[in-house]
Order: C-alpha cells, then sequence, then structure tokens
C-alpha cells in the first residue's frame, strides 16, 4: 500500500482547498457581438437572440401602441 513519504502541509493543503472556490464564483459578462449587450459567457444574448454570430430565436419587435390608444 502506498504511505505518503511527509505529511502535506497545514498551507499547502489549504492552497488545494481554496482552488475549487473559483471556478464556481466567477462569472465574466462580455460584450455581445451583434448588439453590444452584455451576456454570459456560452449563453444566447438574451436581448437579439444570437449565439457565435448565429441568430437562435428570432425575437418579436415590441409594436408600438401609442396610435391605437388615441383614437
Amino acid at each position: 500500500m502506498a504511505v505518503p513519504k511527509k505529511a502535506t502541509s497545514v498551507s499547502r493543503k489549504g492552497k488545494r482547498r481554496a482552488g475549487q472556490h473559483h471556478k464556481l464564483y466567477r462569472k465574466f459578462p462580455f460584450l455581445c457581438t451583434n448588439c453590444g449587450t452584455l451576456t454570459l459567457p456560452h449563453k444566447m444574448c438574451s436581448s437579439c437572440g444570437v449565439y457565435k454570430g448565429n441568430e437562435i430565436v428570432e425575437l418579436k419587435a415590441e409594436e408600438d401602441n401609442s396610435e391605437e390608444t388615441e383614437a
């Protein structure tokens, strides 16, 4: 059975454990290439529906209802 030659120091153990938490909490938003809004990496842009230059979802444009309410 393999037995470690030296004990693992407290600082080495702490460094190993600390490295796992950075991956969980860091989220770097970046600018969408199509519309310029902030989006998360590997996700479709929620404002224009584009992912990696391809339109994934066609979003409906908001219609102007001000003319109907005035008449």
